[in-house]
């Protein structure tokens, strides 16, 4: 099992990158996929989820810190994606695409990607 995250880089603040992340090596269709950031010196924390909710259907969650400036989605079973907008400098931070079976993000993951660095300059 793989998690391929990739669309970091350098933006301004303001500015806006996309996130994406593939899964690969099984359906991930029945787990929760989402993102998870860790900035220098701070603990991993979460930043936004697609939970599953039965069939074919996921929910959103995101971390108050985000919310109302990222965007995500699920594009299909094994892939999502986080729109950034209005960054902030405190967004700067290592993203981790993750995965969790059967439970929200909210209460951890089984997978994990290995991160792609996002950088907001003020």
């Amino acid at each position: 099992v793989q998690l391929q995250a990739c669309g970091g880089g350098l933006v301004q603040a303001g500015g806006c990158l996309r996130l994406s992340c593939a899964a690969s090596g099984r359906t991930f269709s029945r787990y929760a996929m989402g993102w998870f950031r860790q900035a220098p010196g701070k603990e991993r924390e979460f930043v936004a989820t697609t939970d599953w909710t039965g069939g074919s259907t996921y929910s959103a969650v995101y971390s108050d810190s985000v919310k109302g400036r990222f965007s995500i989605s699920r594009d299909n079973a094994n892939a999502v994606a986080l729109q950034m907008n209005s960054l902030k400098p405190e967004d700067t931070a290592v993203y981790y695409c993750a995965a969790g079976f059967g439970r929200s993000l909210l209460r951890g993951a089984d997978y994990w990607g290995q991160g792609t660095q996002v950088t907001v300059s003020s």
